[in-house]
């Protein structure tokens, strides 16, 4: 059985014991959330698209940890105008685990 979800404005296709790496969530290490954005379910039924949403599913997970990723450098700079600006970015993301789905 799988479903795909929409969390932080990308869609994921989790199924249970999956680990997902996604946009920052305000919840701590330990806890559990759920994902209400169900877009499909797949299980003994066959497919079950959403319009845009699947009424009555979710997706339960646990909260690993959060980080952040890898730093992206950004630099600019203006020829010939001694202009030179160097920035760096990390972005923070949550590890969750798939415990359960239910549709």
């Amino acid at each position: 059985m799988y479903a795909i979800i929409e969390t932080g404005g990308k869609q994921y296709k989790v199924q249970e014991g999956d680990v997902l790496y996604i946009e920052k969530l305000n919840a701590g290490d330990g806890e559990s959330v759920t994902f209400d954005r169900v877009l499909a379910v797949s299980g003994d039924k066959g497919l079950v698209a959403g319009t845009p949403v699947v009424a009555g599913a979710s997706v339960t997970a646990k909260v690993e940890r959060h980080g952040k990723g890898q730093k992206v450098v950004v630099y600019k700079y203006k020829p010939k105008k001694n202009y030179h600006k160097k920035q760096g970015h990390r972005q923070p993301y949550t590890k969750v685990t798939i415990e359960k789905i239910q549709a």
